[in-house]
C-alpha cells in the first residue's frame, strides 16, 4: 500500500516508533490537548531515554519536525521534544507555507512559542515564552533567552513546541520546525531587574501615562530603552508595559525606571476572540491568553489580575483585523480602551457604545466602566503618548495611579500640549471628572471647561440625551466655555474636545450625512455624574 503523503515525518539522530494516533475528534474538543500533534500529522520528535556520559562534550543535536494542519485544526498545536540532562540551550526555527488563496480569504499564519517539562496546562508554570508570528527563530537559555522568552533552568524531560495557526489556507499548512539542542555547562542564573513600584511624584496631582505599549518582546520594534525615552520626550510621567502574552519584559524595566518615570508591568492578553489589557501586574506575572468566549475560562483570569490589584480593561474593541473584536462582555471589566491610536472610525464606535452604557449602569444604580485612551504604539512612525490617560492619583505609585483609572478619575489627551480642566458647580458645592455630584432637582448647575492646545477646535457637552452643547475654540486652541443644566434633565455630563474636520468646518453633532460629522478627537473625559437629593 503506498504511503501517506500527508502521514508526519522527523528527521533526528535516534530512531523512535511512531505513537498511536488517538481519533481526530476526541482532539479537537480540546485545542490545549497535547496529544493534538499527533492526531493531525505532526510530527513528534523525541531523544533518548536516559543521559549518555560526558554529555557536556557533546555536539549540538537537532531535531526536524514537519507536518501539516487543516482547516479546522486546533487552534493550539503541542509538539513534544524530549530534551536530555546536559542541554545548555534549546534553539528553535520554523517555517511554513503560503499558497496562493482566493480574494477576500485568508491566508496562512501561525504563531509558535514555547512551555518547558512542567507542561502545557491552561494557567500553568510550563511557559517559557511567546513571539507570535513576530520572530523565526528563538532560543532560550539559564542565563538568557530571546526577547518573548524567559531565561531560566533547561531541565530535563518533555518540552513543548506551541504552535498557534490562527489562520488556515483552504489547502492547509505545511510547517517546518528545527529544534537544535546545545549541550554544555549551563550560564549563570538569571537575575530579573523590576521596576519599582514608586516615582518622585508630586502628591495628588493628574499624572500622564500611556498603558498599552509594546517592544521587541513581543511584535514591537522599539527596544525597552528606545520606549522609555520616547515616554520621557512626550512628557509621560508613567507608562505600562504590555507586550503580547508574555512577561519576559518585565525582567528588563528596573534600569530604565527612574524618579521621572514610573514603570509598571503587564500584558496584552491576544485571545481569538478579543485583546485585553491585564494592568499593574506583579512583576514576573504570565496571564495566559489560549481560550476563546465559549471556553468559559476568561472569568479564571479576570480573577487572577483583580487579586494583584492590577486592572483588567478591553482593548480596542472594535478593531477590525481577525480575533480582535471583544466578545467577552464588559461586566468584569474595569475600563475599556475607547481611544487606540490615531483616532478611526473603530474609536467612534467604541466611544458610542461605551456612552450608551453610561446611561444604562446609572439608571440601574450600577458602577460604570471608565473610558482609557492609548497609543498602543509598536514602532516608528507610531507616537508613544497618542494617546494618553491623564489620571487623578494620590501620588506616582503603581496603587495610586491604578486607583485613578479604576474610579474614572481621568481624561483622555492626544498629547501633553492638550490641558483641560472640567467641573460641574451648583448648590454651593463642586465636582470634578469621576466624581458625583449631589443636588435638589432643579438646582441649577454650571458644567465649564477650561481647555489648551486644540486650535479651531470644537467642544461638545454630553449627557444621557446626547449633545445638548457645541461651541468652537478661538484659533490659538484655549477658551472656557460653559453650560448650564440640572440633575433632572442630565444623569450625567461629559466633554469632548475634537479637532476641525479635514474640509476645515467644526463639525455638527445633531445632524445626519454620508461623513462622519466630526474631526479627529483631542481630549475627551470621563463623567461627571449628577444626582438628585431625595430629602
Amino acid at each position: 500500500m503506498p504511503a501517506d503523503p500527508t502521514a508526519p515525518r522527523h528527521d533526528e539522530d535516534d530512531q523512535h516508533e511512531e505513537p498511536a494516533q488517538p481519533a481526530r475528534r476526541d482532539l479537537l474538543r480540546s485545542g490545549l490537548a497535547t496529544g493534538a500533534a499527533t492526531a493531525l500529522g505532526l510530527a513528534a520528535a523525541t531523544g533518548p531515554a536516559a543521559a549518555a556520559p560526558n554529555q557536556a562534550d557533546q555536539a549540538d543535536r537537532t531535531l526536524t519536525l514537519t507536518g501539516h494542519l487543516p482547516t479546522g485544526c486546533p487552534d493550539f498545536v503541542y509538539l513534544p521534544v524530549e530534551v536530555p540532562d546536559g542541554v545548555r540551550e534549546i534553539a528553535v526555527s520554523y517555517s511554513y507555507d503560503k499558497p496562493q488563496v482566493p480574494a477576500g480569504t485568508p491566508g496562512n499564519s501561525c504563531d509558535i512559542g514555547i512551555f518547558d517539562e512542567r507542561g502545557t496546562d491552561l494557567g500553568g508554570d510550563g511557559f517559557r515564552g511567546w513571539s507570535g508570528g513576530f520572530r523565526t527563530e528563538f532560543a532560550i537559555a539559564r542565563d538568557t533567552a530571546t526577547p518573548g522568552y524567559l531565561p531560566g533552568p533547561v531541565n530535563p524531560g518533555t518540552w513543548h513546541i506551541a504552535l498557534g495557526p490562527y489562520q488556515v489556507a483552504p489547502q492547509g499548512l505545511d510547517y517546518r520546525v528545527q529544534v537544535t539542542l546545545r549541550f554544555g555547562a549551563p550560564g549563570a542564573e538569571f537575575t530579573p531587574h523590576y521596576p519599582p513600584e514608586r516615582a518622585r511624584g508630586r502628591g495628588r496631582a493628574w499624572y500622564r501615562g500611556d498603558c498599552h505599549l509594546h517592544t521587541v518582546h513581543s511584535d514591537g520594534r522599539r527596544l525597552p530603552e528606545e520606549v522609555a525615552a520616547g515616554a520621557r520626550a512626550a512628557g509621560l510621567d508613567f507608562i505600562i508595559s504590555t507586550d503580547h502574552n508574555t512577561s519576559s519584559s518585565h525582567a528588563v524595566w528596573g534600569p530604565l525606571a527612574g524618579p521621572d518615570l514610573l514603570i509598571l508591568p503587564g500584558e496584552e492578553i491576544t485571545t481569538r476572540n478579543g485583546h485585553w489589557l491585564a494592568l499593574g501586574l506583579e512583576a514576573g506575572r504570565f496571564v495566559d491568553w489560549r481560550y476563546r468566549s465559549r471556553d468559559e475560562e476568561y472569568p479564571r483570569f479576570v480573577r487572577q489580575v483583580h487579586r494583584s490589584g492590577g486592572l483588567v480593561v478591553p482593548a480596542h474593541p472594535y478593531c477590525p483585523y481577525v480575533a480582535c473584536q471583544w466578545k467577552f462582555g464588559y461586566e468584569q471589566a474595569d475600563a475599556v480602551e475607547v481611544w487606540n491610536g490615531p483616532w478611526t472610525y473603530d474609536d467612534e464606535s467604541a466611544v458610542d457604545t461605551w456612552d450608551s452604557r453610561l446611561a444604562v449602569a446609572l439608571r440601574g444604580g450600577r458602577s460604570w466602566l471608565p473610558a482609557m485612551g492609548n497609543s498602543d504604539a509598536h514602532s516608528a512612525p507610531q507616537v508613544i503618548g497618542l494617546p494618553h490617560n491623564v489620571v487623578l492619583a494620590e501620588d506616582l505609585t503603581r496603587d495610586a495611579v491604578l486607583d485613578g483609572l479604576r474610579a474614572g478619575r481621568s481624561w483622555l489627551a492626544e498629547s501633553a500640549t492638550v490641558r483641560l480642566d472640567f467641573t460641574v458647580t451648583g448648590n454651593g458645592r463642586q465636582a470634578g471628572i469621576g466624581e458625583e455630584l449631589t443636588v435638589p432637582a432643579d438646582a441649577p448647575l454650571d458644567v465649564r471647561l477650561t481647555v489648551s492646545g486644540v486650535p479651531g477646535g470644537t467642544v461638545r457637552f454630553l449627557t444621557d440625551e446626547g449633545q445638548m452643547h457645541q461651541e468652537s475654540l478661538p484659533a490659538d486652541g484655549s477658551g472656557t466655555v460653559v453650560w448650564r443644566t440640572t440633575a433632572s434633565l442630565a444623569a450625567y455630563v461629559r466633554a469632548e474636545v475634537r479637532h476641525p474636520k479635514a474640509d476645515g468646518t467644526p463639525g455638527k453633532g445633531n445632524s445626519m450625512g454620508e461623513d462622519l460629522p466630526w474631526g479627529p478627537m483631542a481630549a475627551l473625559t470621563n463623567p461627571i455624574v449628577l444626582r438628585v437629593d431625595e430629602h
